[in-house]
């Protein structure tokens, strides 16, 4: 039986509205398992670090090579999903996370730093594909709904994010089972799951929603110009340059204020007296923060528009900033703090990735939303490896108020940016209402 995207024939709503489910609950099965194998090994990436290096001083390492490689990774699979699909660039982005977790167990027993070095970078492809997985999300997704399709599968990645690092007792003992050196059985999980995230991939998303989305923008294009009575070509949609700078700018820097702050907050609260059962529950409740609320942030960008969600996620940043700033000697301001935190991060990062879907041309889409990536990914990693500079020169506090600054030039930037208006180029041609903002 063939699909509707395999045979020269129209394409309906209904088959696009049927296909983007199952291409939803494909992305969301994706990012458990991705979040699984990730959880239960990045939290020992820093002991195996220092371990296998001999010394504790080259353990933060572990996270820099994670983040070195989902920022390397992020325009070569946007690339590649412009080139082949999206299936095959998931599935790629999976497998060398795989293979990266095989080669962390061979660092272990071999007892190769610079190995475990390319081990991380390559598990650090995951969060690539994690972050490419809310794009495709966002593919075939209507008008209406595509800032929940998004979020939903940013959603998914909470079950992964709690449930992995539960893995790590098992990882050791299976790892005992199989002969492994210390601290690297959980890594068997890793390739486990990745693998099996890759396999999801390539027998579930098909027809692959990038092309069949492509597909059918140009079908749209195509019958609004006969309803119109032109015989001319359908426009080639130019884009909207403005909403595209602002869907970068706000990733990036409230990523970079989240990082900046969330990565010193352990060193904070350990250096006046906390225990680590503190410091643990105050982490686990900003992840949740970030992912769980998500579809929520969602909705709202799909009642209230792109810049409205935005703009509420800078509130968010501000309340969790002064929290911490004026609240530094108090761990229950500390904790409310960073779950604002990851609540003002959860409202951009969904908000901005589903502005930057819709105003980005079709023919660069896939290019810009690689390079967002980048760009985030990078900025993230400036801003922790900043963070402990700043902290010991003027302290938490201090780097709370210095983090507002990039919350101030995302509202500057929002100020400037119009609400409303019809990008230009394609969209009303295709059938598609004027981006929400």
């Amino acid at each position: 039986m063939t699909t509707p995207a395999s045979v020269d024939t129209a394409l309906t709503a209904s088959e696009v509205a049927r296909l983007q489910r199952r291409v939803r609950g494909t992305l969301m099965a994706g990012q458990v398992l991705a979040g699984l194998g990730m959880g239960s090994t990045l939290s020992l990436g820093a002991l195996l670090a220092a371990e296998v290096s001999g010394t504790p001083a080259l353990s933060g390492m572990a996270a820099t090579m994670a983040t070195l490689g989902a920022a390397l990774a992020a325009v070569p699979l946007a690339r590649l999903a412009g080139r082949a699909g999206r299936a095959p660039a998931l599935a790629t982005g999976a497998t060398v996370a795989a293979v990266g977790g095989m080669l962390a167990i061979a660092s272990a027993a071999l007892g190769w730093f610079p190995l475990l070095l390319v081990a991380l970078a390559s598990i650090g492809v995951g969060t690539a594909v994690n972050l490419q997985s809310r794009f495709a999300a966002a593919d075939l997704a209507a008008d209406a709904t595509r800032g929940r399709d998004l979020s939903l599968v940013v959603w998914a990645t909470t079950i992964g994010a709690v449930s992995g690092p539960n893995l790590i007792g098992p990882g050791e003992s299976l790892g005992s089972w199989l002969g492994l050196p210390p601290l690297s059985g959980a890594f068997v999980f890793t390739a486990i799951a990745q693998l099996s995230a890759a396999v999801l991939y390539v027998l579930l998303l098909r027809p692959d929603p990038l092309r069949v989305a492509a597909r059918w923008d140009a079908q749209r294009a195509s019958d609004a110009a006969r309803a119109s009575g032109s015989s001319a070509s359908p426009p080639v949609a130019a884009g909207d340059p403005a909403g595209v700078r602002l869907a970068f700018v706000a990733i990036a820097l409230s990523h970079a204020t989240m990082v900046a702050v969330m990565a010193m907050t352990p060193v904070h609260l350990t250096d006046h007296g906390a225990s680590l059962v503190i410091v643990g529950f105050t982490i686990s409740l900003h992840i949740a923060g970030m992912y769980a609320l998500a579809p929520v942030f969602g909705i709202l960008s799909d009642r209230f528009g792109r810049w409205v969600t935005i703009l509420i996620g800078q509130v968010l940043l501000v309340a969790s900033l002064l929290s911490t700033a004026l609240g530094s000697e108090s761990e229950a301001w500390v904790v409310v703090g960073l779950i604002l935190l990851g609540l003002g991060w959860s409202a951009a990062t969904v908000a901005g990735s589903a502005l930057l879907t819709e105003s980005a041309p079709p023919a660069r889409r896939t290019v810009l939303q690689g390079r967002s990536d980048l760009v985030m990914s990078g900025s993230g990693a400036a801003a922790g490896a900043l963070s402990g500079v700043v902290l010991s020169l003027i302290g938490y506090s201090g780097l709370s108020f210095a983090a507002l600054a990039l919350v101030v030039v995302v509202v500057v930037l929002l100020m400037a940016t119009p609400r409303a208006g019809a990008r230009s180029g394609a969209p009303a041609a295709a059938g598609t209402a004027a981006p929400r903002r």
